[in-house]
């Protein structure tokens, strides 16, 4: 399984980044090996507006099985289950801690966004 999460750093010690729109980078971690990429995510910092769809953009090129990120808005939440990708919220602690408990079942795919856009 290939699972995106916005990161604050490069590696699997990064802490989750709470933003989805706005993170500066996800990392793609296949989850038999943990082997990882860092995606780039800065296109999206600066824009006054469509963060969160351009970033959804950009991560599904990669072809994610599931997204885990803290907080995601009303528009990237509808462009990635359009795609058919499960997003995750509420995620915190470490990229590693996050990929473990949601291999554990303790945290479920989002029915909805759980943040109004420009958050």
């Amino acid at each position: 399984m290939r699972i995106a999460i916005t990161a604050q750093g490069n590696d699997l010690d990064a802490n989750v980044d709470p933003r989805f729109g706005r993170t500066s980078q996800f990392l793609l971690v296949e989850t038999e090996t943990m082997k990882y990429e860092v995606i780039g995510n800065t296109q999206s910092l600066d824009l006054p507006q469509g963060a969160g769809i351009q970033s959804a953009q950009n991560i599904l090129r990669h072809r994610p099985d599931a997204i885990l990120t803290g907080n995601c808005g009303p528009k990237a939440f509808k462009v990635l289950g359009a795609a058919g990708v499960g997003v995750v919220l509420g995620v915190s602690g470490t990229v590693r801690e996050a990929i473990q408990a949601y291999l554990a079942g303790r945290y479920e795919t989002a029915k909805d966004a759980n943040v109004e856009g420009h958050w």
